[in-house]
């Protein structure tokens, strides 16, 4: 694909931009409608937690296959076909009247989603000459970032105001524009070629990452290792991966390129960006809850702190195109430090935490993801050939996504495992006998006396303890991405390729 006019590349560039928000708005959108969900639907939390984990397996599953598609049909039509089909689903995701079909639609949101930001990255590559490619990754980079950071707080207010179907039925319009800017302004003059689809690798990598998947989602609930089900899962993982190496490296046309990982910018690139999809997305589920299970925000309240984050991202972009240019590390670097301080800034919360501390640090997280998008894209793909660009961008936002999954299982088990032994220690201290539960004014609704004060009383030694919880959790936040830094030294970037 090629585009030698700049006004021809900036209405590609347009219309990919609308491809990447049209489905990274679907990442967590849905999130904050799961308990009207449940009510609605009749569902278990349990059962209504699959809405999300059935279009995450979905998404891990069809996005490594989008190279092949590329390869077999064209950019044009695989995007085409891929808003047409993820349209569908939507229209159907909102007129669904039960779980199980609400699933299935899901399912189809997330396959016929999956091709469109790693096809848009790939895109950008192509049509953008390199001296050109930081602005251009730039605006791409607002669609990816900063969809998820405003999804909640839109369908938060529509869920609000109307009920959960219209956090579907507002992707529609949006669809229809996208679908138009697709038809119009995206075009193939590369050769196709009828390659073959690797099926034995796409099934074994398949049912590795739907195996990751569940074993995440359903890990806390099942205590761990202590349970048969987590124990099958990995055992499942390790022979599926160790086939699918085997395979891929025995095989003419393996589904995932071994080629790429020869590349050492590649490798530390998807390497990073699976640290980076840890730590971008995360917040935006954690500290919703924390806000409005300990501390009693509105929703309206959530929503706005939450669209503070896409004001941070939107500074973040106004400096992103220097950085780049001078070296992209440095504005790795950057990012990962102003995470970093937002993660240790957010793990000395206390229950008194006023909206303006955690706007800023909201906002502080933002800068650092914007700021990162762009040189992180840079170093990734700045030395590997055309040829191998839809398969590479596929394995990067792979990798992105499946990192949020991860690490947001991670965080929340920290929450639930160190709350829980938060509880049993302040528990201890909390006797009739105690000194300092003497005084009236410390005691205040809470009584030994009363079967209401103990309940009182009991409630606020669990929302102390979870909020420890929290606390250890942004704490692991904010070490992740200080560890990260280091991982810059092996990063090798020639200056004439960036400028």
């Amino acid at each position: 694909m090629t585009a030698t006019h700049p006004i021809q590349r900036g209405l590609i560039l347009l219309a990919v931009s609308m491809c990447t928000m049209l489905y990274a708005v679907t990442q967590t959108i849905v999130n904050v409608v799961l308990p009207q969900l449940q009510g609605a639907l009749s569902a278990t939390p349990e059962q209504v937690s699959w809405v999300v984990t059935l279009n995450v397996i979905a998404t891990a599953v069809v996005t490594p296959a989008s190279g092949w598609m590329v390869a077999r049909w064209g950019h044009r039509n695989v995007i085409i076909w891929s808003i047409i089909g993820f349209s569908i689903s939507s229209l159907l995701c909102a007129t669904a009247d039960a779980l199980v079909p609400l699933l299935i639609y899901r399912i189809g949101q997330g396959a016929f989603g999956a091709p469109l930001v790693p096809l848009s990255q790939a895109i950008i590559v192509a049509v953008y000459p390199p001296e050109r490619r930081a602005f251009a990754q730039g605006i791409f980079g607002i669609a990816v970032v900063i969809g998820p950071a405003i999804a909640p707080a839109l369908g938060g207010y529509l869920a609000e105001v109307y009920n959960w179907r219209f956090v579907f039925i507002l992707i529609l319009p949006m669809c229809a524009a996208t679908l138009l800017a697709a038809w119009l302004w995206v075009h193939d003059t590369g050769r196709r070629s009828a390659i073959r689809l690797d099926w034995s690798g796409f099934l074994l990598f398949s049912i590795a990452i739907t195996c990751g998947q569940l074993m995440m989602d359903r890990g806390e609930r099942a205590d761990w290792l202590e349970s048969y089900e987590i124990w099958s899962y990995l055992a499942l993982i390790a022979v599926s991966l160790w086939i699918f190496l085997v395979h891929s490296m025995t095989t003419d046309n393996p589904f995932i390129n071994p080629k790429l990982f020869r590349d050492r910018n590649f490798s530390v690139g998807v390497f990073v960006v699976f640290v980076y999809g840890m730590l971008n997305i995360t917040p935006t589920v954690m500290i919703p809850t924390m806000l409005q299970n300990l501390m009693g925000y509105p929703d309206s309240m959530i929503g706005f702190l939450l669209a503070a984050r896409g004001f941070g991202m939107a500074l973040g972009f106004f400096v992103v195109a220097i950085i780049a240019k001078i070296d992209p590390r440095i504005g790795i670097i950057l990012g990962f430090l102003a995470i970093g301080l937002s993660g240790w800034n957010m793990a000395l919360f206390t229950l008194e935490v006023d909206p303006w501390t955690v706007a800023w640090n909201v906002i502080l997280q933002g800068i650092g993801s914007a700021i990162m998008w762009v040189p992180l894209s840079i170093v990734a793909f700045a030395t590997l050939p055309a040829t191998l660009l839809p398969d590479a961008s596929s394995i990067f936002h792979l990798l992105r996504n499946f990192g949020s999954s991860i690490f947001i299982s991670v965080s929340v088990l920290t929450v639930s495992r160190t709350g829980k032994i938060s509880y049993s220690e302040l528990s201890e201290h909390i006797t009739a006998f105690a000194d300092v539960l003497r005084f009236q004014q410390v005691m205040g609704r809470w009584s030994f006396d009363t079967a209401e004060g103990l309940v009182a009383l009991g409630s606020e030694v669990s929302r102390q303890a979870l909020m420890v919880g929290y606390s250890n959790s942004f704490a692991l936040y904010a070490l992740v991405s200080f560890a990260a830094i280091p991982l810059m030294l092996l990063v090798k970037i020639k200056q004439e390729k960036v400028a």
